[in-house]
């Protein structure tokens, strides 16, 4: 399949890949300059570029967790088992169906993005329709898992009122799942063309909406817990529908959008793999820090440092959205450069988007510290727990930092088409080490939360060490060769 040439209008529209990544190579690659005068230009050029990705993302990502966390935050006015099974439905089974959706989703971020970079920008609409078809069937296995909500959280010691409210609200949360099919490959496919600012303007506008139907079915008109679940998956539906309606009538995607196409049958059990392995990367890493609650959960007297703990999650939730946006911008960055054959802007752009997000979390933690007496009152009137968080500041802050390379790492990954490599690296310093260590420290050793945290965090830190290591020993001219290699080989499949 050949890739149609750009227009002239096109080429004007291709501002943040075509012409500023061709300006970043000739800049890196211009040996006359000094390497000062070089550096000062592409880090010109490459920040403006990264945030430009970055911010409108982590946009995207804190408003899409506030729609959750509003339906959680309406529910807790019904009672205390409401909120209980609301956050159980919301940080258990729905996490889990997230995270897995996700990771299947990462696959079509780097064919995209490379697809992109290389100017096969009929190929991206293509990859769109396989994603979403391979996590539509997806849905259907997840769908059997939210059925029987109710046996599995009993089966994990749940109280039974609690876990047959959680049921009730994760059965309204079934249509969510295909939102999630629908929703993610969306979104990579818009972010592989650096078209991110829509995307936050729509989740700021159904945030909105979401807000006041909410309000209305769990106050006016007394929908309980299943009426808020399906509002919550009613507004996940309404950010699929908007953005697939810009899709279709953005001028910026009618070369990489041509409409449906019996071409996205064709070779999905290739695509299925790839996105197995991006599933096996991604989930290691979404589930690892949740291992931290459940394990600290079977403590001696493990309601304190359960407390304690949650508001320690949320807070570095919140930081990590921050990441969230980096690793996107990492990802769009990187397989865009190595699809256009341009190495050096690829490596430069690691080093930019992971410095930048490594100064801004480092930032992060030190407010954090400062605050570690204060912070946990927005959470409980308790001076207990707030002393137990003020304790475990310091894993906090280890974390955020920590949080601040790890994930713009992982989009690195993705954009390399690393997740086979890096999903073998998340076994062994996460599962094999990190869980393993957290556990003798904190039983073993009796340390508890602290030994727990501790381990994990060793875990997290080995892990970042090796992908530091192996993306600074990376090749960039072979990584271009071999982003040419992977997208001939699919289009030839596709032809064939």
């Amino acid at each position: 399949m050949e890739s149609t040439p750009p227009t002239p209008r096109q080429d004007r529209l291709k501002f943040s890949h075509e012409a500023v990544g061709s300006q970043l190579e000739e800049i890196l690659s211009n040996t006359q300059s000094s390497y000062f005068s070089r550096l000062n230009s592409a880090l010109s050029v490459e920040l403006k570029l990264s945030f430009r990705l970055a911010a409108p993302a982590v946009v995207v990502y804190l408003l899409n967790n506030v729609v959750s966390m509003s339906t959680q935050m309406f529910c807790g006015h019904l009672g205390n088992l409401e909120l209980a099974a609301v956050s159980l439905g919301n940080t258990g089974i729905q996490v889990f169906a997230f995270g897995l959706m996700l990771g299947m989703g990462s696959a079509v971020e780097t064919l995209s993005g490379q697809s992109y970079g290389a100017r096969k920008y009929e190929m991206l609409g293509i990859y769109l329709q396989r994603s979403v078809l391979l996590l539509m069937a997806t849905g259907l296995p997840l769908t059997v898992i939210y059925i029987f909500s109710k046996n599995l959280l009993t089966l994990l010691g749940e109280p039974t009122n609690v876990a047959s409210s959680a049921a009730l609200f994760v059965y309204g949360l079934i249509p969510q799942i295909f939102a999630y099919a629908a929703n993610i490959p969306i979104q990579k496919f818009l972010q592989a063309q650096s078209i991110v600012a829509p995307s936050a303007y729509i989740s700021l506008a159904v945030l909105v909406i979401h807000l006041l139907l909410t309000w209305l079915a769990v106050f006016k008109w007394n929908w309980g817990l299943l009426g808020a679940a399906l509002v919550l998956s009613l507004s996940w539906w309404f950010i699929v529908l908007a953005q697939f309606l810009y899709i279709v009538m953005s001028k910026r995607c009618k070369h990489s959008w041509r409409g449906f196409s019996l071409q996205a049958f064709s070779g999905l059990w290739s695509f299925f793999k790839l996105s197995a392995a991006s599933a096996v990367m991604l989930c290691l890493e979404s589930w690892y820090f949740q291992m931290l609650v459940l394990i600290a959960g079977l403590l001696p007297n493990a309601k304190i440092q359960l407390d304690s703990l949650s508001v320690c999650m949320i807070i570095a939730g919140w930081v990590f959205m921050i990441s969230v946006g980096f690793n996107a911008a990492a990802s769009v960055r990187v397989s865009n450069e190595l699809g256009a054959g341009h190495p050096k802007s690829a490596a430069f752009s690691v080093k930019v988007v992971t410095s930048s997000s490594f100064i801004i979390c480092v930032i992060a933690a030190i407010i954090v510290m400062a605050l570690r007496h204060v912070y946990s009152y927005a959470f409980t009137d308790g001076e207990v727990v707030s002393k137990a968080v003020a304790d475990l500041s310091p894993f906090l802050a280890a974390t955020i930092v920590l949080n601040g390379v790890q994930p713009v790492l992982s989009g690195v990954a993705v954009g390399c088409g690393w997740q086979s490599f890096v999903a073998y690296v998340n076994v062994g310093c996460y599962y094999l080490i990190g869980i393993p260590l957290g556990v003798v420290l904190g039983f073993s050793l009796k340390l508890g939360a602290k030994g727990i945290w501790s381990g994990m965090i060793g875990g997290s830190f080995l892990q970042t060490l090796i992908l530091i290591w192996f993306t600074y020993r990376a090749d960039w001219n072979k990584e271009v060769e071999k982003a040419k290699e992977r997208l001939n080989s699919w289009v030839d499949r596709d032809v064939e």
